[in-house]
């Protein structure tokens, strides 16, 4: 038996009945298709590099090309292998072939076509079986830490998983990591040295366990390949034509399979769009089909800019967004000239905080579906999944169904999930738990709560599962401080009961509904009404995006959100967070030229559009009015040093910017120390229950000699400046403090637990 002849090394897909009729003959397979499709269907030989723009019908093209060759007699269908990146669209593509009487011609994943010829040549080149699959490497890379005296949790877990995957598919040894994280200007989530000795001991067990991951299913049919000819010409001898899709996303490791796979030929048609790569971070990159024509200069080039999507007004503030970007990929895009009939001009809309923008965006879905757009062709599409939540809950409010792609609902998520019975917990002890001693409302409440589990004012560096999770603690730390604000005499307890309800009305059944989803789900999707939110600097861009070709590769990711729109385009970005929140945020730089109407040359959307709205009513309106009475009432935090107006907690109970000069006394400050240690000591209680670091720094840099100027420092509420206020004034003017007897003790022993 031949490797061309053995079914389960290229097996045939069936003819099947279910389909509607297939074109009579080639030239009816060309039917339909427009002058570009068309020259993409006919250029069967060669090199051919098809430049597709969104919408443009490039699955129809590549598909369409295939079944003219093989219904023109050009081509044999078990002689074509058709490649991409999900199982979802190799099955459409091999549906949409079956249907156009192609059927015989394999289209898989690369991963897909590889496990195939791995598990049929294995035996010849390497003897017995291929090792077993592992299914969730996650487990092995923790074993590996722990062999390393390295301890991971749950989402430091997630992180260095993918950075083994991306050192793999980058063809990095564990050795070269720390190097290439340097060169590739990526932010590792732990030490590159740590990381290293992580991955180089996971690749030690996996040998001593006989098993491979995902990736070594690449690896090991390239050094199968490279190290035996007789099999590479097998392959070569069954597979003589190539195609593959979304080619600005393939990885070195996966562009050397192909290459390998294709041998010296040159029967090979590449499709994709170097405008919608935002993968890089998996190890995608662009460059492959950027220098295609460098490496095959007698490639045949076609570009398919016809929009069958969008509307003139959306392909028009695309193009637009496009025309500002810089680097490589810029200098190849692709101005869309759209198909389809005129539509209304993008919406810009400008919000007060958060909550209403998502209640803002609720209504106008709600009004979408009420003129007959039906919810299943709506989207809401943010930047990270921590956004999700407001829109859970607005939609919910709206009675609008929806559901999410891609990722958990938020009180699903495990981090939640855990935050909420810590939570739980704290509220059924109440006054008993002197972990919430220091606080002095109910967001600090939380934030103590919190920081048991990691959190901290500060996001970590870089992204990734570590960022993620801090992402969803800050969203209910953010919950708590939008219903202080809404009920200021509410206790924990409220707000447990609170999420509850909230978490109540999200839990509903999946349904045909309003999709929420981040901008990475959202490709390959489209929808009729698109509403792309929270748009400000900081966000999108994200903020740890530093480099050009990282803040470039957040344009890219808007413009992917822009043109799965088909008809309706919302864009809308809120001033400040919270209700009441001071309004510091800017809209995205992306959209400062597009909300003047500013586009692509000669290609002006009629109407010019560019306006903006403001969200009015709700609870903007209540926001600024509640915004304006604060600042009446205190006015804006500035730091002591500088003057700057101070938003960290921590800078603000330091009272100065903490690359300030400080001003501290260190005697003062080590006295203050050892003090507060007794005094826990005493209680039984850990010592930032007594008071915080940064409130015995504050102190210590503002030495107050009176009570009312140790009460202006943030960190000492009442119940604290009565229990311990006479000793700190008194270390404060260097006196000796009297002996045996606890600060609360002479305070009269209030144990009163609330403000």
């Amino acid at each position: 038996m031949t490797a061309a002849s053995d079914p389960t090394l290229f097996p045939h897909a069936p003819q099947t009945s279910n389909f509607p009729a297939a074109p009579a003959d080639a030239d009816a397979v060309l039917e339909g298709l427009d002058p570009e499709q068309r020259e993409v269907a006919t250029a069967l030989h060669g090199p051919v590099c098809v430049l597709a723009g969104a919408g443009t019908g490039k699955t129809r093209a590549i598909t369409h090309r295939i079944a003219y060759g093989v219904r023109a007699g050009i081509l044999q269908p078990n002689t074509v292998l058709a490649v991409t990146f999900t199982n979802r669209a190799a099955g459409e593509m091999r549906g949409r072939l079956r249907q156009l009487g192609a059927a015989g011609v394999q289209a898989r994943t690369f991963h897909s076509a590889a496990l195939r010829q791995l598990q049929y040549f294995w035996p010849k080149a390497v003897g017995g079986e291929v090792p077993r699959l592992l299914e969730r490497k996650v487990q092995l890379v923790a074993e590996a830490g722990v062999r390393c005296g390295i301890r991971l949790d749950r989402t430091e877990l997630r992180d260095v998983t993918g950075e083994i995957e991306w050192s793999k598919v980058t063809q990095t040894v564990p050795a070269d990591y720390p190097a290439a994280v340097v060169k590739a200007t990526r932010e590792a989530p732990r030490d590159p040295a740590e990381i290293a000795q992580i991955y180089r001991t996971y690749e030690d067990l996996k040998r001593e366990r006989g098993v491979i991951d995902f990736e070594d299913v690449l690896l090991l049919t390239v050094g199968v390949l490279q190290e035996r000819p007789d099999i590479a010409e097998q392959v070569r001898a069954q597979y003589q034509h190539f195609v593959v899709d979304e080619y600005q996303d393939v990885s070195p490791l996966q562009q050397r399979l192909l290459e390998l796979w294709l041998g010296d030929r040159d029967s090979l048609c590449v499709v994709g769009d170097a405008s919608q790569t935002i993968y890089s971070f998996t190890g995608a990159t662009p460059d492959h089909l950027l220098n295609f024509r460098t490496r095959h200069p007698g490639a045949t080039v076609v570009k398919l800019v016809r929009d069958y999507r969008s509307s003139p007004q959306i392909v028009h503030l695309a193009n637009g967004l496009l025309a500002q970007a810089r680097g490589r990929a810029a200098e190849h895009r692709l101005e869309l000239i759209s198909q389809r009939e005129a539509g209304p001009e993008p919406v810009h809309v400008e919000y007060g905080d958060e909550p209403a923008e998502a209640e803002g965006t609720a209504r106008r879905i709600r009004d979408l579906i009420a003129s007959g757009v039906p919810a299943g062709e709506i989207a809401v599409l943010f930047r990270i999944n921590a956004q999700s939540e407001v829109y859970e809950q607005a939609l919910a409010d709206a009675g609008v169904p929806y559901q999410l792609r891609g990722a958990e609902r938020f009180f699903e998520r495990p981090e939640v999930r855990e935050a909420g019975h810590k939570l739980r917990a704290a509220a059924r002890f109440g006054g008993n738990d002197t972990l919430l001693d220091d606080a002095q409302d109910l967001p600090s409440e939380v934030r103590a709560v919190l920081s048991e589990m990691g959190w901290g004012d500060r996001p970590p560096a870089g992204s990734g599962a570590v960022r993620d999770r801090w992402e969803s603690l800050a969203a209910l730390v953010r919950l708590a401080e939008d219903f202080a604000r809404a009920r200021p005499e509410a206790t924990l307890a409220d707000l447990v009961a609170e999420l509850d309800e909230r978490a109540s009305a999200q839990h509903a059944p999946t349904v045909d509904g309003v999709t929420l989803a981040s901008l990475h789900a959202a490709k390959g999707l489209e929808w009729d009404a698109v509403f792309l939110v929270g748009l400000t600097d900081g966000m999108l861009p994200i903020t740890y995006a530093k480099t050009d070709e990282q803040l470039e590769e957040e344009r890219r990711l808007l413009y992917v959100g822009i043109t799965r729109a088909r008809r309706h385009l919302s864009l809308s970005w809120a001033l400040s967070r919270s209700p009441g929140g001071r309004a510091h945020r800017s809209p995205s730089r992306f959209l400062k030229a597009l909300r003047t109407g500013a586009g692509a040359a000669g290609h002006r959307s009629p109407g010019g559009g560019g306006g903006i709205e403001r969200g009015v009513g709700g609870a903007a309106g209540r926001g600024e009015e509640r915004e304006a009475a604060r600042r009446k009432r205190r006015g804006p935090i500035r730091c002591r040093v500088c003057g700057r107006v101070l938003s960290d907690g921590g800078e603000i109970k330091l009272m100065r910017c903490e690359d300030c000069p400080s001003e501290l006394d260190e005697g003062l400050y080590e006295r203050l120390r050892d003090w507060r240690e007794a005094q826990a000591a005493a209680l039984g209680q850990p010592a930032f229950c007594v008071f915080t670091d940064k409130t015995l720094m504050a102190i210590a840099e503002a030495v107050p000699g009176t009570e009312q100027e140790l009460a202006g420092i943030p960190g000492v509420v009442r119940r604290k400046l009565r229990r311990f206020g006479a000793d700190v004034l008194a270390l404060c003017a260097g006196e000796e403090l009297p002996g045996g007897e606890l600060a609360a003790d002479r305070a009269g022993g209030d144990e009163e637990t609330a403000e």
